[in-house]
């Protein structure tokens, strides 16, 4: 498999990583998967975590109301741009909308609420070093300023292991936001190719010359996939995903 991975993974422009692991063997694949990639929407995944701790912490509540208001609408994915200001919306339902809608209005509220640099001290709790949050989204100052959101493969193919194992805060939580993973509703990618019966929980990120999707797959053994690309071209790259998604799923069939 690591013939053919290399392979499909030569032909792509621009920087490629592939965070592939077995999680019945521990069997893994690896390329470029310790160097930052601007995360785009996958920078949502380490995110609700932060806030399952805030909420393990005591320091927020599932059922806590947030108002929408004008000034918390921004572009692209989602839902919350499109409803009337004065909404009232739960930090449950935030987190619902950020990861199965990519909801960038919901993302943005929670990101106010809890503060990056809070944020950012939970990622390091959990391990992750070189993912950081550094902006909101849309925000085109900050953005004209040089600042991006990262992430590595491999540290976030080692949460989303964690969350499988139900080692993230808690078991409960694991499996609270293992759930919000699987009913992710943008299935274009790493679920295109596959069997339409196999459960997947994953989030994907996109933007002008990047393409990624992350995830779990629950086949008959269970793998960790994810795929990073900046400075690509988007269409080749995400034919890629699909192609490596289905190589891997392939394999795990096989015994």
């Amino acid at each position: 498999m690591e013939t053919e991975l290399k392979s499909i993974i030569k032909q792509l422009k621009g920087q490629i990583g592939v965070y592939y692991k077995d999680l019945v063997t521990g069997n893994t694949f690896e390329f470029n998967t310790t160097q930052p990639f601007i995360a785009a929407s996958v920078i949502k995944l380490p995110i609700l975590v932060a806030v399952f701790q805030e909420i393990e912490d005591g320091n927020l509540h599932p059922n806590d109301i947030l108002v929408l208001t004008d000034a918390d609408k921004v572009p692209s994915c989602g839902a919350l741009n499109q409803m009337h200001n004065g909404l009232e919306v739960t930090i449950m339902d935030l987190c619902r909308l950020m990861i199965t809608l990519s909801d960038n209005t919901a993302t943005n509220m929670l990101i106010r609420t809890l503060g990056i640099d809070k944020i950012n001290t939970i990622f390091r709790t959990h391990g992750m070093e070189k993912t950081k949050l550094n902006r909101l989204l849309f925000d085109d100052v900050a953005q004209k300023r040089g600042l991006e959101n990262y992430f590595t493969p491999a540290e976030i193919g080692e949460l989303l292991e964690r969350i499988y194992t139900g080692t993230v805060i808690s078991e409960a939580a694991s499996q609270e936001m293992e759930a919000i993973l699987k009913n992710q509703k943008l299935n274009s990618k790493i679920p295109h190719l596959l069997p339409g019966n196999v459960a997947i929980a994953h989030k994907t990120g996109e933007d002008r010359g990047i393409t990624h999707d992350v995830g779990i797959i629950y086949s008959d053994r269970p793998f960790i996939l994810c795929f990073a690309s900046n400075d690509t071209t988007v269409v080749p790259a995400e034919a890629a995903i699909k192609t490596i998604a289905l190589h891997c799923y392939s394999r795990s069939v096989q015994g």
